[in-house]
């Protein structure tokens, strides 16, 4: 629809009062409405009160939603223009944002006629316009100091000369701002703008609105602008309406998705307890945009920064770990912190700092978020605070990113269901984040504590399980088998692998040698679903080893049993939850155990027939050994249970290592791992190198092991003085 903008506002709902005579009379429509939502109405009763909530709800779904734009907006320019003028932060940005708007039928282009048909038989088709005006200086000072109100007032005084060093200046390092002579005014309106916009919405005038405004806030201090932005816009309308509405908006959520931290926002309501503020952002170590401030005093975008005082938990940072972010980390983020926190926080109006600059194609951003996973956390959102939910524009720097990004929020503030979305899988880092943050809330929100430990109040009797497992397991191998720790000499691999490996008597003497590197016993529980405990004949350990152990000390076997934590404690460690040791620090600790363990032991033995068993993450120490150590001459067999990285063995310096892997190994993979759903992976993984690779027809190390038992004993006692431990020559793909 191509025309003038029409102004569809000024009435308690919503209506233009020039347009009053067309539009029917409230008892009337009510009525219409109610029959065509079949509620049988008894006119005897008329004046029962119980009809009245239902009235109430009905009127509040006829509100229409509410659009604040204003061109004027677009009057910030940067005085600094130099020979490429153009800078992130476009003017063009808002104007790109209502002409998609436009183009989707959401604002009405059409004529004073038509207008006029359309309040009387459909007035929620379109947007309803809110004007934009100037913030007064009183309401900017409710969040910012009257000096920082001046200085920013002081940028229309300036010549353009002033404004073009002042812009060059100020646009460097984290200040990261310019600005123009028509800066302070369309400061104003943006940040009146906002304060129209949810004022509309606190008040009833209108269900929700998209409030397009420009200059962004979110960066600037009380005391000095930063990122673009000039003043604060929507703490300054959040403390407008709580002043002015203090019965009906006095808890407000600020769900913050721009891509860059709110940092403003956060600390304008850090020891704030009526305003929760939920950053969704990349925090990427605090290397990402805004930062650490220099002084190390302020709060950053960190997941612990909580809060303060009376504000303790209502500051909620999910800070990701780098760029990269879409759907599928955006609504987990969603379904697992900011609902259940914002439902139990049950806040009385929603604002959204929407910033689009995480949306897929922003190069700024980085990530990929797409327009209907904007509209499904809109939608989510929306089901708070009785559906009031004021969105004001933040940051985004591409021009077609950020406006089908509006345009699918738009569509489902005024009521469209959001497009089905297929979630893709969560990145791991992400959902250890999310994991982190659920335990930094747990103390301030009931809803976050299902799960999360409390080491501090565990008091200093508190030890890990994988302890008390291998405590138990050295006790039962003594008891049934004589197995005792083998002696490590380098202090390090000691105080690091104290009780982890153990070995029958006399193994220096024994023909046959079973060597069997493992990672610890599988850990499973059920917690009660009413208070998450979990007692301990509700927890199980899975420990496939055992009965291999036990084969090969009835068949005359020496064994040495090396157990492989996942991650080596430390008397410093007190988080409830530590990630098992990255690969870099497994393959280091590993190399030292087991090459120790060839040098000093397993060379030196009189074994004549030696059989090496990996189980899990562990087998890595299997490539170790056979690609640092000669060793494979000695070595009659390999068996691998694999349920992580399929690690190919290939050396060098020894070109016949991996075909004589592939004739001399049993590599059993368990049976959902991704290479078999690739055909070309599974040619890859039956070449030579990855070993003799068997797709196992079960899921998880313990049945595998429970499984493939016969086959494997089997495998062992084929090759008992048969010689069949030298070299083999033959190819094969």
């Amino acid at each position: 629809m191509e025309g003038e903008d029409q102004s569809m506002m000024d009435a308690p709902n919503g209506f233009d009062e020039s347009h009053a005579a067309n539009v029917p009379v409230q008892e009337d429509f009510d009525n219409s409405i109610k029959n065509g939502m079949n509620v049988d109405m008894d006119d005897s009763d008329e004046s029962s009160g119980s009809d009245e909530p239902i009235k109430l709800m009905m009127r509040r779904g006829l509100l229409p939603t509410g659009c604040c734009y204003d061109d004027r907006m677009k009057l910030h320019a940067n005085a600094d223009f130099g020979p490429t003028p153009h800078h992130p932060e476009d003017p063009r940005r808002i104007e790109e944002i209502m002409k998609m708007l436009k183009k989707g039928g959401l604002v009405f282009t059409g004529s004073d006629t038509e207008l006029a048909d359309i309040l009387k038989e459909a007035p929620t088709k379109y947007m309803w316009r809110i004007p934009a005006r100037p913030a007064t200086k009183q309401e900017i000072c409710t969040v910012h100091t009257a000096g920082h109100y001046d200085w920013v007032r002081g940028l229309s005084q300036m010549s353009t000369k002033e404004l073009r060093v002042l812009s060059h200046n100020l646009d460097q390092g984290r200040t990261s701002l310019y600005v123009g002579a028509m800066s302070y005014e369309a400061a104003l309106l943006s940040a009146g703008g906002c304060v129209e916009t949810c004022k509309n919405v606190a008040s009833g005038r209108v269900k929700n609105a998209f409030a397009i405004i420009r200059p962004p806030g979110h960066h600037a201090e009380y005391d000095t602008p930063m990122g673009f932005c000039l003043f604060n816009n929507v703490p300054i309308a959040a403390k407008v309406c709580q002043n002015e509405y203090p019965d009906t908006c006095r808890k407000i959520l600020i769900l913050d998705w721009d891509v860059h931290h709110g940092n403003g926002v956060q600390n304008m309501f850090y020891d704030d307890p009526n305003v929760l503020y939920i950053s969704l952002h990349v925090y990427e170590s605090g290397n990402f945009y805004p930062g650490k401030p220099e002084n190390p005093m302020i709060p950053d975008g960190d997941i612990d920064k909580v809060g303060d005082g009376p504000g303790q938990g209502k500051n909620v940072n999910i800070g990701w770990p780098s760029q990269g972010m879409g759907d599928g980390e955006y609504l987990a983020a969603f379904q697992k912190i900011v609902m259940p926190i914002a439902q139990e926080f049950n806040p009385d109006m929603v604002i959204i700092s929407a910033g689009f600059d995480a949306a897929d194609g922003d190069e700024l951003g980085g990530c990929f978020v797409t327009p209907p996973c904007y509209a499904h956390m809109t939608h989510m959102l929306m089901s708070l605070a009785a559906g009031k939910v004021a969105v004001c524009l933040e940051g985004g720097y591409n021009l077609k990113a950020i406006s089908h990004s509006a345009l699918a929020v738009a569509r489902t503030l005024m009521g469209e269901p959001p497009p089905k979305l297929d979630i893709p899988p969560i990145n791991r880092d992400a959902a250890r984040l999310l994991g982190r943050v659920q335990a930094v809330q747990a103390p301030y929100w009931e809803c976050m504590r299902p799960g999360i430990i409390d080491v501090h109040a565990t008091g200093d009797n508190a030890h890990r399980l994988h302890d008390i497992i291998r405590s138990h397991q050295r006790q039962a191998l003594s008891e049934k088998y004589s197995m005792v720790p083998l002696f490590i000499q380098r202090e390090y691999l000691f105080k690091s692998f104290e009780n982890q490996v153990l070995v029958t008597p006399g193994i220096q003497v024994k023909k046959r040698v079973l060597f069997i590197i493992h990672d610890p016993p599988e850990v499973l529980a059920m917690p009660d679903v009413i208070d998450n405990t979990v007692d301990p004949h509700n927890g199980f350990i899975l420990d496939g080893v055992m009965s291999y152990i036990d084969w090969a000390y009835k068949n005359d076997f020496g064994i040495i049993d090396a157990n492989i934590p996942h991650y080596i404690t430390h008397p410093e460690d007190v988080d409830a939850f530590i990630p098992r040791a990255s690969e870099k620090t497994l393959q280091r600790q590993i190399q030292e155990l087991v090459c120790y363990i060839w040098d000093n032991y397993l060379q030196l033995y009189d074994a004549e027939e030696l059989f090496i068993v990996g189980v899990g993450n562990a087998y890595l120490g299997v490539k170790i050994l056979l690609t640092n150590r000669d060793s494979k001459d000695r070595i009659a067999g390999v068996i691998n249970f694999v349920t992580g990285s399929l690690r190919p063995i290939k050396s060098e310096t020894d070109t016949e290592l991996s075909s004589w892997y592939k004739h001399n190994s049993l590599v059993y993979v368990t049976n959902d791992h991704a290479c078999w759903g690739d055909p070309d992976l599974v040619k890859k993984v039956n070449k030579k190198r990855f070993g003799g690779v068997v797709k196992s027809p079960v899921v998880g190390l313990n049945l595998m092991m429970e499984t493939h038992a016969k086959d494997v004993f089997q495998f062992i006692n084929d090759r008992l003085g048969t010689g069949k431990s030298g070299n083999t020559t033959q190819d094969e793909m």
